[in-house]
């Protein structure tokens, strides 16, 4: 088929149009001027520091400026990626960095929308938002608190004459075995596991409880008409109505799937579990924040900003392929 051919305006018509345009902003000024504060913060810290980006390719200090001669000041181009991905701790950060992500987004990503189904099931107001309540309180805890309650539940004893923790001696008494949660191995994946589960699957459970507000109240009405039980109606009206943001949460999930939660794992690392805890979150600290490394660990989130958006549009067209939207 033929492209419909462009047709060219008169002046007249551009002058209308235009006249049209200010019209409407005018009318509008008010929608406008609440975008301004967003705006306004993309630019000043989103936009405006993406300057940093230069430093990735810089042995960079201090006093290093970034434009007129300091912007080629010290340029090394590359040097600071090919030393990160040749260094013998990439393939264990990765490791790390994916073993983490991965066990959060097997297990802990479906739990906000089982529990937001769960609560949608519930008939009695007054129980269900008292349940709410509850269910959120985890997530304004701190994470400070979080690995001090973890510790004194799971610590292990220095000495015979010392007990250990509840869940240690509990543990113990149960399987005569001794728990070593905050050692070497799996253990400090799952116990990273389990504190981002208790603090974290409630509140995510808003997007979805408002997702759910939204599907047609008629759907079930004629559901059950036809002789649909809940589980029918959960199967075949539910879950396509909300399918649509789980893709989209799914989507933006892939979008974070390096970045594993640095104030967690800092305050849960120690000798023992440093080799299996280590992630890009906590390399980037040391090298940069303790060592002044700058240059290198740019480099390094640089490197994370890139996987996260070839995640994302993988994540994306699969999503499209497979009968979604998808998120753009």
């Amino acid at each position: 088929m033929a492209k419909a051919q462009k047709v060219a305006l008169s002046p007249e018509e551009k002058a209308e149009i235009s006249r049209k345009r200010k019209a409407q902003i005018f009318r509008d000024r008010w929608v406008y001027l609440l975008l301004l504060p967003g705006f306004l913060y993309f630019i000043i810290f989103k936009i405006v520091p993406m300057w940093g980006i230069l430093i990735a390719f810089k042995d960079y200090y201090p006093t290093t400026h970034f434009f007129g001669a300091g912007l080629t000041k010290n340029w090394i181009g590359f040097d600071n990626f090919v030393q990160f991905l040749t260094d013998s701790s990439f393939w264990q950060l990765l490791k790390n960095t994916l073993i983490i992500s991965g066990m959060n987004i097997l297990f802990f990503f479906p739990l906000p929308i089982i529990l937001a189904l769960l609560l949608n099931e519930m008939k009695v107001q007054w129980y269900k938002k008292v349940a709410q309540t509850l269910v959120y309180v985890p997530h304004f805890v701190s994470m400070v608190v979080i690995a001090s309650i973890t510790f004194m539940l799971v610590k292990t004893p220095s000495s015979a004459a010392q007990s250990g923790g509840a869940l240690y001696e509990i543990i113990k008494r149960l399987t005569g075995k001794e728990m070593n949660a905050l050692g070497g191995g799996w253990a400090i994946y799952w116990v990273l596991l389990i504190q981002n589960i208790w603090k974290e699957t409630g509140w995510g459970t808003i997007i979805f409880l408002a997702a759910l507000a939204g599907v047609d109240v008629e759907q079930y009405e004629a559901a059950i008409v036809d002789g649909a039980n809940r589980f029918q109606q959960l199967i075949y009206i539910t879950l396509p109505a909300i399918t649509g943001t789980i893709v989209t949460m799914f989507i933006l999930r892939m979008g974070s799937v390096l970045d594993t939660g640095f104030e967690q794992i800092i305050l849960m690392q120690n000798t023992l579990n440093r080799q299996n805890s280590e992630t890009f979150d906590t390399y980037v600290y040391q090298y940069g924040r303790v060592e002044g490394n700058y240059g290198y660990t740019t480099a390094i989130s640089l490197f994370k900003s890139i996987i996260s958006i070839i995640c994302i549009q993988t994540a994306n067209r699969l999503a499209k392929k497979a009968g979604q939207t998808g998120l753009f």
